[in-house]
């Protein structure tokens, strides 16, 4: 922490816990399994070389090699994190949900995104169609009904002032998702659906291609069959 300039403060913040808990951490007890990728990757350390005595499946010498970090809550992530991704881009950006209206609303994150396009970067963002059974269902599932398909078309015109360029399009799909997908070239996150819960409330996953992994192999392939199938808006 003090090499990455952090304080409990900053640690629990970006975490998303009470900055006690990061206390206890200091202490000497050993945070559980997704605490430990996510401040492994926050400071920028193994997480094996944090916590050797650590075993299980997500232990640093267990865990896939592409998987980076994980978090509890796809609100816990910081927003310099998504920053980050979308900067990172120097191919394409792909984004798959039913709204994303998260990202919709933030003026800064869809100021970095028509940049990329721009700059030659294609962007692909595959929105839930409103008027599809399955936004219906998933708003039934989350409890929320027919605010689901109100949050889409809010975002739909969110999103509609970067619209324009060669480079950046948006389609809507039908498809049942069981994840959402923000794909900027070699990094993936993909935040899980768990029936009854937003997803805002799910777990995220952060995946980094390589070379000797294929775990995020399945996720661009689920996004280009829901592309392909997916009407141009």
């Amino acid at each position: 922490m003090l090499r990455a300039r952090l304080r409990e403060n900053d640690v629990a913040a970006h975490l998303g816990v009470d900055p006690k808990t990061v206390r206890r951490w200091l202490s000497g007890r050993v945070p559980y399994p997704s605490s430990r990728t996510a401040l492994a990757d926050l400071v920028g350390a193994e997480e094996a070389d944090l916590w050797p005595e650590a075993e299980g499946p997500l232990s640093g010498r267990a865990r896939p090699e592409e998987l980076a970090a994980v978090y509890p809550h796809r609100w816990a992530i910081p927003r310099d994190v998504w920053a980050h991704l979308f900067e990172s881009a120097e191919h394409e950006i792909d984004l798959l949900a039913y709204s994303a209206l998260f990202l919709a609303e933030d003026a800064g994150l869809l100021s970095i995104m028509a940049n990329k396009a721009r700059e030659g970067v294609r962007v692909r963002i595959a929105l839930g169609d409103p008027d599809c059974g399955a936004v219906a269902q998933r708003g039934r599932e989350e409890g929320i009904g027919d605010a689901m398909a109100a949050k889409v078309r809010n975002a739909l015109t969110l999103y509609r002032p970067i619209l324009g360029g060669d480079h950046i399009e948006i389609r809507l799909h039908g498809a049942t998702l069981y994840n959402s997908i923000f794909r900027a070239d070699q990094q993936i996150l993909v935040n899980q659906h768990a029936y009854g819960v937003a997803a805002a409330h799910s777990p995220v996953f952060c995946y980094r291609e390589s070379k000797i992994g294929d775990v995020s192999a399945a996720y661009r392939e689920s996004f280009e069959k829901i592309w392909s199938s997916a009407r141009s808006l």
